[in-house]
């Protein structure tokens, strides 16, 4: 469910030290806001869903601290001079994050599946989801295009979290949306076993290091996926 990007074209070596420098205090900004408004998210989601019952509402806000604790990892890579070198680490936090994420969201759609509780209508719910799917696309878009010039896989795999908070975000909207107009219950549970699925994929190539991120000099970009960056392992398992 990943989208590919096209990369950005630079010159063989790859950026300048100049131009690294920019890339990373633009994600460190992309990071920051992706905080500030998750954390809001995560109240306003908990609350709301606490009010109407609605445990995929409660599950959102939920997720809303797990998009706070990968985009937390990445800031404290960027906060050093040389973030290369917390690459691994950052990586390996944006996995458990991812795994979590998965567990999560799994157990409780199981749950709602096999369950009596049924969600109340949410207008405020509906106008959270709403927003977060015309937000979020726009943060991981930028995010990983500036993540895969300067070659960070933990800045594109943070990326890769925000915008499964998008596919989150359409699938809370649906679910809300149906399930006042239909009483189709059933729809949002379905649905998120699907997300939970993904976020497990993402979990484990995050943890392989498999983010899609700026290619090694001399190397095709559509091989970006399989070989990545040489000096953080990203495309190579390690």
């Amino acid at each position: 469910m990943a989208v590919e990007l096209p990369l950005v074209s630079r010159s063989p070596t790859g950026p300048s030290a100049e131009r690294r420098a920019v890339l990373a205090r633009r994600i460190r900004w992309f990071v920051g806001a992706t905080i500030a408004y998750n954390v809001v998210e995560a109240v306003v989601a908990i609350t709301a869903g606490t009010l109407a019952s609605s445990t995929a509402l409660v599950g959102f806000g939920l997720d809303s601290i797990v998009e706070v604790s990968s985009a937390a990892a990445v800031a404290w890579q960027f906060s050093a001079t040389d973030h290369q070198r917390r690459e691994r680490a950052a990586l390996r936090v944006i996995a458990i994050s991812f795994f979590a994420l998965a567990a999560y969201v799994g157990v409780e759609s199981v749950r709602a599946l096999l369950g009596d509780a049924r969600a109340q209508h949410s207008t405020v719910g509906l106008i959270l989801a709403a927003l977060s799917l015309a937000i979020m696309p726009v943060l991981s878009l930028a995010q990983r295009r500036a993540g895969r010039e300067l070659g960070s896989a933990s800045a594109v795999a943070d990326s890769k979290q925000t915008l499964l908070c998008t596919y989150l975000s359409g699938v809370l909207l649906v679910g809300l949306a149906v399930n006042s107009l239909f009483g189709w219950w059933w729809a949002d549970p379905v649905a998120a076993l699907v997300i939970a699925t993904v976020a497990g994929k993402e979990g484990w190539d995050a943890w392989r290091g498999r983010a899609c991120c700026a290619p090694v000099a001399g190397t095709p970009a559509a091989t970006c996926a399989d070989v990545g960056c040489a000096d953080s392992g990203c495309g190579d398992g390690r």
